[in-house]
């Protein structure tokens, strides 16, 4: 680097020719050598430094390396190995819902980033292993989204993949495929959606028991996972009654947290509407509350926890709370439809959506193949009633059926409609009727593709309508 030389200050004495300095000159001339020298030296050991911080091997400076992160619907996926070093990671949030990730051996992470957001995240200097990376949104994690970080020796570069973490040609993933498929419907333990019982008191008031506790639950095939469980079913048990009764419902908490009981889409007093502390005292682990209302108007709600419903819910705390007759549209003709005066579907049953938590992507509780398909003779009607307990929406398909909707969050549509995709938000609930006129087995799906199939086969919110020839 040049210096251009400053003007003589004119004030100081005018120095003397060159071999003729005097001592002081001849130690200040040294002096400045020997300063001239220093920096040198510094600055050549700053340029080492950068080099080796941007991966290079002299010195004991660790390197640097950057690795690019994405996160999706339900996934972490991008460069996941690196030399142990100084690790720094590029995420970005190709998805659709808000996503974070956390490094949990680290316990520190990235913020929260919109659908499009991006952030870096320094995780400074990273001994050799391997650190779990997860998104913290309640229930994503469950649903997929963790993934290992492998920290190499320095300098070795990836780890060895063995033969079973290599990519699977065409041929072997259409086998996985079709053998995933072939494989329903699979048997499990355990069913939701079951009926409760009550007892009929003298004075007519149904009494109904729930206890919320934490139970094995097999979701799949072989996969148990500690479910939060009303009566060790999820979805809950089926709370059915009719207009203008008498409810009671007795709540014992074995769970380890305190709980309570929202009815959503039911009409309560505000003291029984179950939101602790404003409504009611929460009700403490090994504890019991007792809920009574009057069942006054026609409803298809549910009930869940709400009282730390981020876990209790996604978890399994959930089921249907159904007031009084399905509002058909009995004789009305709809786009060119007639539905009949006289209809009597074959089937009135709840489908419960999830995709989070320890339940995860899920129909009434199971993950296909352990989905059970909805039998019906040729000729015949089914309702079903949607609900989304989960926490992204999910569009129901079924093929070859179109569905008429009538009755939204239980609510009788004045202007029924057809549809062969209906789009369930978080809390909503959508009443559908369809008719078996073909006989066959119908897929019936989440359309988000992810949430049903993955490169180990299909999986999640798939089941099916089986037509059957009549009698």
């Amino acid at each position: 680097m040049t210096i251009a030389p400053s003007a003589p200050d004119q004030t100081q004495p005018t120095p003397a020719p060159p071999g003729r300095g005097t001592p002081l000159d001849n130690i200040v001339v040294v002096a400045l050598a020997a300063i001239v020298v220093v920096i040198v030296a510094v600055i050549g050991a700053v340029a080492v430094a950068a080099v080796v911080g941007d991966g290079g091997s002299s010195g004991d400076a660790m390197p640097t390396t950057q690795l690019n992160i994405t996160l999706n619907e339900f996934a972490i996926e991008g460069d996941l190995t690196a030399p142990a070093g100084n690790v720094v990671l590029n995420i970005s949030n190709s998805g659709s819902l808000e996503h974070n990730v956390i490094v949990r051996e680290l316990g520190s992470g990235s913020q929260m980033l919109p659908a499009g957001g991006s952030t870096v995240l320094d995780l400074g200097e990273l001994a050799p292993g391997t650190y779990t990376l997860f998104c913290s949104v309640a229930g994503h994690e469950a649903a997929g989204m963790h993934a290992e970080l492998v920290i190499t020796e320095g300098g070795s570069g990836p780890a060895a993949r063995d033969h079973a973490d290599e990519p699977m040609d065409a041929a072997a993933m259409d086998q996985r495929m079709i053998e995933s498929m072939l494989a329903y419907p699979a048997a499990t333990e355990g069913r939701g959606n079951e009926p409760l019982e009550f007892e009929l008191l003298a004075d007519g008031t149904k009494v109904f028991e729930l206890t919320a506790a934490v139970v094995p639950w097999e979701r799949a095939p072989g996969e148990f996972v500690d479910a939060w469980a009303y009566n060790g079913m999820v979805p809950g048990p089926q709370i059915r009654v009719d207009v203008g009764d008498k409810v009671r419902v007795i709540l014992h908490n074995e769970t380890p947290m305190g709980t309570d009981i929202h009815w959503h889409g039911v009409h309560t007093p505000n003291n029984q509407d179950g939101v602790s502390p404003y409504t009611q005292d929460p009700v403490s682990s090994g504890e019991s509350f007792t809920y009574e209302f009057v069942a006054d108007d026609p409803a298809i709600g549910m009930y869940h926890a709400h009282l730390h419903s981020q876990v209790s819910v996604p978890n399994g705390m959930f089921g249907a709370f159904i007031i009084g007759e399905s509002p058909y549209p009995y004789g009305r003709t709809v786009s060119g439809v007639e539905i009949p005066a006289d209809l009597e579907p074959a089937i009135d049953m709840p489908m419960v959506l999830n995709d989070a938590g320890v339940i995860g992507l899920t129909l009434n509780g199971k993950s296909f193949p352990a989905t059970e398909p909805l039998v019906l003779e040729q000729g015949q009607w089914a309702a079903v009633h949607y609900y989304n307990e989960g926490l992204t929406p999910h569009p129901m398909h079924l093929h070859q059926m179109p569905q008429l909707v009538y009755a939204k969050d239980g609510v009788p549509l004045d202007q029924p409609y057809w549809a062969d995709t209906i789009n369930v938000a978080p809390g909503e609930r959508y009443s559908v009727l369809f008719h078996a006129e073909d006989v066959g087995t119908w897929v019936w799906h989440c359309h988000i593709l992810t949430h049903v199939e993955r490169e180990e086969g299909m999986f999640g919110m798939v089941t099916a309508v089986v037509v059957t020839e009549p009698g």
